[in-house]
């Protein structure tokens, strides 16, 4: 199942990015450049990494939070595409992200934790995603490793893995398509 699960996220990023990294055209010209500068093709090869995450009873705690890292990497990437996608409507909202010097934060700058504030306070996903989202970023957090943080065992990752895909999809319905044909199928 996890081995499934992963190809079905490997496809859904390739076509995600193959599809919104040349969006010009008829996207908006500042969501068309936005996508096409944003990397994408790192989202496929993260996809890609989730297959070197087996585990046995010999594998390390440091192998856990590396995949933990590797998953929260795609989450994190898939929500910057959705507002990327919607970079008009971001740019317009009240509720945008600014910075220190008043200055808009574009969804590529933007970390899991401002990610996840904007995403509740527009009700942009329902709300059973919060707490996968929070368990995620938990558990990724345990990437800076001098601080005791729970890290969870393989079976809540693999578990974790397949909401990914169910995330991945929600968001991809989510996106508009010019046309049904374009619209990828994972």
């Amino acid at each position: 199942m996890y081995e499934s699960n992963v190809k079905n996220i490997i496809s859904g990023n390739e076509q995600l990015a193959t599809f919104w990294g040349n969006s010009h055209g008829w996207a908006p010209d500042s969501a068309a450049d936005l996508m096409s500068k944003s990397r994408l093709d790192w989202q496929v090869s993260l996809s890609k990494t989730l297959l070197k995450w087996t585990f046995n009873e010999e594998s390390y705690d440091g192998e856990l939070i590396l995949a933990w890292s590797n998953l929260g990497a795609l989450v994190e990437g898939s929500l910057k595409l959705f507002l990327s996608v919607y970079y008009e409507d971001y740019s317009g909202d009240v509720d945008k992200l600014i910075n220190r010097k008043g200055k808009q934060v574009d969804p590529d700058a933007l970390a899991i934790e401002k990610l996840k504030q904007f995403f509740k306070k527009k009700e942009l996903l329902n709300e059973q995603w919060f707490p996968y989202i929070d368990l995620v970023q938990q558990r990724r957090n345990a990437i800076q490793a001098y601080k005791d943080r729970p890290l969870g065992d393989h079976l809540e990752f693999e578990e974790a893995v397949g909401q990914y895909l169910l995330l991945l999809r929600t968001i991809n319905r989510m996106l508009p398509y010019p046309d049904e044909m374009y619209e990828p199928n994972f």
